[in-house]
């Protein structure tokens, strides 16, 4: 079982789940889990771990439409190198700050392997959570920033060069689109981060909202830095939709108020698509790019 398949086991007995954070009583609140092997290559640097660690759940923060507030992580290795560790809290420090969000401690342990959980907290605006479940049909498909900084930074890492692994950190640390959840809060219908990727993230919130989603490759902004490691457009697509780890922003916004929200969204706002009828596309297919079916592929725990 998957990580996905678990999550739909678990829904039926947890209310609050399912969603990119749960909602308590105007709380958001999100957790997350990141190891060594999986999610930092070798070269990354602690304060680049604790940048990204707890910047991924500010990320589900910033999904939900909300401010976030505070966050804190627990810290585990084989051994306690001070300096390690001191680099590993700026880091964390420096990214809540990035969202005016404080970093407010957690927890260290001893684990064979170097693991990071974390949490974030975060308020609900007067506009309410966004979540995943209101896209309708043509609602406009948007995203923010740029696409495939995850997947050239991982291609940079493995090259045997000091200025390729430095440029890779910078890449890891993406700043969380907190102020672009909130300035889409009452606008977007739908929202999600795009942690598992884009083309899986299309499907999820496809399935979420009941509807089938229309992409247009060519309107995914792609990172510059994918041009630096991909030798064609069908590479930089894969990089770009596939990979996953971006921690952008996904969202279905009305038509008539998409102005507004490009205008709005300090990172950027791109039109990629648009919300379909569900089996509107004759094959009943989902999600498709270019009129052919987009695969649910990208970023899963648990996949084989």
């Amino acid at each position: 079982m998957n990580e996905r398949d678990a999550l739909r086991a678990l829904a039926a007995d947890l209310p609050h789940a399912g969603d990119d954070a749960a909602v308590v009583d105007g709380t958001v609140i999100t957790t997350d889990m990141l190891h060594e092997r999986t999610d930092f290559p070798a070269g990354t640097t602690r304060y680049t771990a604790g940048w990204r660690a707890v910047g991924a759940s500010l990320s589900d923060v910033a999904a939900m439409g909300a401010a976030a507030r505070a966050a804190v992580a627990v810290y585990a290795d084989e051994a306690f190198d001070r300096e390690e560790l001191d680099d590993f809290v700026a880091g964390a420090v420096d990214v809540c700050e990035a969202v005016d969000a404080e970093y407010v401690g957690g927890d260290l342990d001893e684990h064979v392997e170097f693991t990071t959980a974390t949490t974030a907290v975060g308020d609900v605006t007067d506009a309410g959570p966004v979540t995943r479940d209101g896209a309708r049909p043509g609602d406009a498909l948007c995203v923010t920033g740029e696409w495939g900084r995850s997947a050239a930074a991982l291609r940079l890492f493995e090259r045997d060069s000091d200025k390729a692994v430095e440029r890779a950190n910078e890449l890891f640390r993406f700043t969380p689109r907190v102020a672009d959840g909130l300035a889409l809060a009452g606008t977007a219908t739908a929202m999600m981060d795009s942690s598992d990727g884009l083309a899986r993230s299309c499907h999820q919130l496809a399935e979420a909202s009941g509807v089938g989603i229309e992409l247009e490759r060519g309107e995914v902004p792609v990172h510059p830095a994918v041009e630096e490691v991909a030798d064609d457009a069908d590479e930089r697509f894969e990089l770009a939709a596939h990979f996953g780890e971006d921690f952008e922003l996904l969202c279905a916004v009305p038509e008539s108020e998409l102005a507004a929200a490009r205008a709005a969204c300090p990172a950027g706002l791109t039109r990629i698509g648009r919300v379909i009828e569900e089996g509107e596309n004759e094959d009943e297919t989902r999600v498709t790019a270019d009129g052919e079916p987009l695969p649910d592929r990208g970023y899963t725990h648990g996949d084989e």
